[in-house]
């Protein structure tokens, strides 16, 4: 049995050597540089400002260059009497193009821009919280595993110890073979569980170098599982606690943001069948000439032309109107979103109250019961070396152990993910 858990802990080696330890302050600052979510909620502030600098170039003067080479005849200029001519002309011409007017259309799309610029500092903000809170709860899967793994190895220890006395006993003659057998049994069936808890680290470990973005880089944590003896102050009742979160959530503010651009697109869908007045004027240098029939006439010369232009489409077959209506029934969807997602984010806050408050009811009840389990196992280890006191009994007290440590370990790891929990709830996390 001993060769098998040596082999165990052989394959498991090249896992764990070489592997970056970290804190949780330095896992968390690993994530705010590389989650693959905060670096793509950094691509769409790029994206935004592009959007921005799009809509914003509508509201400036369009300049354009323009070359034209033209060769023409029209043989219905016969019937008039007069001789046909081949024309032939050149031009090029510096074009300028300037809105004046345009119904709100360009303020408005401009303003929805500048509104699509603090969504994504929003994005960002929501990315943060969550890779925050994921990358938290997994640092403390790790300790737990690794807390779990300890514990199964002590009991298989100590399951080898009880054997070895067994063995001793029996060739002493003041034991049976059946007790040499049943702690061989004991011993053995602490392997899977010691398999286990080996996995569980493992996973728990690529989970963590997976949210930190590392690649092949095998990444480890140090660290206690023991809670806080002074917590971070938080919201004194739930009304309190959902009032923050109204104004803290990011997804929240990110849409109450995408509200406002979805209003701004009903002015912009309003404004297709209105009046619209544009400046425009060109000036360059225009060559002509007559060659057919000869002789050629030639001339060339400055050219140009300024005016303003109104349109105005009072009447596009109610194309607009139908515009209005979607842009309308967008922006009412989007309010719906927002109280659903208000819901949501009570029922959120609720959940993790609840969840908190269970964690820390839990944590508190198992505080002392590990020395307790400790003290009936030392009881009925002496009870049974004096005889007073069998096997069963003996078992009984250190299973109760492992139990009671194993909870008190999961009990700390779930105040600390409870906590977190409820401050991402909040939308305070990290903050």
């Amino acid at each position: 049995m001993g060769k098998i858990f040596l082999f165990v802990m052989l394959m498991l080696l090249p896992a764990v050597a070489g592997a970056k330890t970290l804190t949780l302050d330095q896992v968390i600052s690993i994530a705010m540089e590389k989650n693959r979510d905060i670096e793509k909620a950094r691509e769409y502030a790029i994206y935004v400002q592009g959007k921005y600098v799009e809509e914003r170039a509508a509201a400036l003067p369009q300049l354009s260059l323009n070359g034209t080479v033209l060769l023409s005849k029209d043989e219905s200029q016969q019937i008039a009497g007069f001789p046909v001519q081949r024309q032939f002309g050149r031009a090029v011409d510096l074009t300028l193009s300037q809105p004046l007017y345009t119904w709100g259309k360009l303020n408005a799309a401009i303003r929805a821009a500048e509104v699509g610029l603090k969504t994504a500092d929003e994005q960002l903000r929501l990315y943060r919280q969550a890779a925050y809170r994921d990358v938290t709860v997994a640092y403390y899967d790790i300790l737990l595993a690794k807390d779990q793994q300890r514990l199964a190895q002590e009991n298989q220890a100590q399951k080898q110890r009880h054997l070895d006395e067994a063995t001793r006993k029996f060739s002493a003659g003041v034991a049976t073979d059946y007790d040499v057998l049943a702690a061989e049994v004991a011993s053995e069936n602490t392997v899977p569980e010691v398999i286990r808890s080996e996995n569980n680290v493992r996973m728990a470990r690529e989970r963590l170098r997976f949210l930190l973005a590392l690649g092949a880089e095998e990444v480890d944590v140090k660290g206690a599982l023991e809670a806080p003896t002074k917590d971070r102050p938080l919201p004194s009742n739930y009304d309190e606690a959902v009032l923050i979160a109204g104004k803290r959530r990011p997804e929240l503010s990110d849409l109450r943001l995408r509200i406002g651009i979805y209003d701004e697109l009903v002015t912009i869908a309003n404004a297709e069948n209105k009046p619209r007045l544009d400046f425009k004027g060109s000036a360059g240098w225009h060559w002509a000439s007559l060659n057919d029939p000869a002789p050629a006439l030639e001339a060339d010369g400055a050219a140009w032309n300024v005016g303003f232009y109104l349109t105005f489409p009072f009447f596009d077959g109610l194309r607009t109107s139908g515009k209005v209506v979607q842009a309308r029934s967008d922006l009412k969807t989007k309010q719906i979103e927002e109280a659903k997602l208000l819901d949501a984010i009570a029922l959120e806050v609720r959940q993790a109250e609840f969840s908190w408050v269970e964690a820390a009811k839990i944590f508190t009840a198992l505080t002392g019961t590990v020395k307790q389990a400790e003290r009936l196992v030392q009881m009925a280890e002496k009870g049974y070396e004096f005889g007073v006191k069998i096997r069963l009994e003996v078992d009984d007290a250190q299973l109760n152990l492992l139990q009671a440590k194993s909870n008190l370990a999961k009990a700390q790891r779930d105040y600390r993910v409870a906590q977190v929990n409820y401050l991402w709830a909040i939308g305070v996390v990290g903050e």
